[in-house]
């Protein structure tokens, strides 16, 4: 048996792995191959200036709305990330041309949350 760690979405796993007989005969049955799916459309992202996740987490919380008129430096989001709140500010003034996420959604580093315009 051989012992290897394998790191899954952060999450570390010892796994032991058992090595085939080198005299055995492994046969195996054609396997028909399935097209992939294909993928849903993005979503529609408005043009403006885009406010994207600094670093993965939860949106706890949305401050602002579409129409809303922000200064620059104005906390837009709240997002939860390695058991800290950081607020997302806006990068520019402007208006809240759409916002693209919701309270509660798990967010990827560089996920476009709002657009200003």
């Amino acid at each position: 048996m051989k012992r290897y760690n394998i790191t899954v979405n952060g999450k570390t796993y010892d796994v032991a792995v058992e090595e085939a007989e080198t005299d055995s005969v492994v046969s195996a049955a054609p396997v028909q191959a399935t097209p992939a799916a294909t993928p849903a459309p993005a979503a529609t992202v408005a043009e403006g200036t885009k406010v994207s996740a600094p670093m993965p987490g939860t949106i706890l919380d949305i401050k602002v709305s579409v129409g809303d008129t922000v200064s620059e430096g104005a906390p837009l989001f709240v997002l939860e990330a390695m058991k800290m709140e950081n607020d997302v500010n806006a990068p520019c003034s402007g208006k809240i041309a759409s916002v693209n996420t919701t309270k509660g959604s798990s967010v990827e580093t560089g996920t476009v949350l709002a657009v200003i315009q």
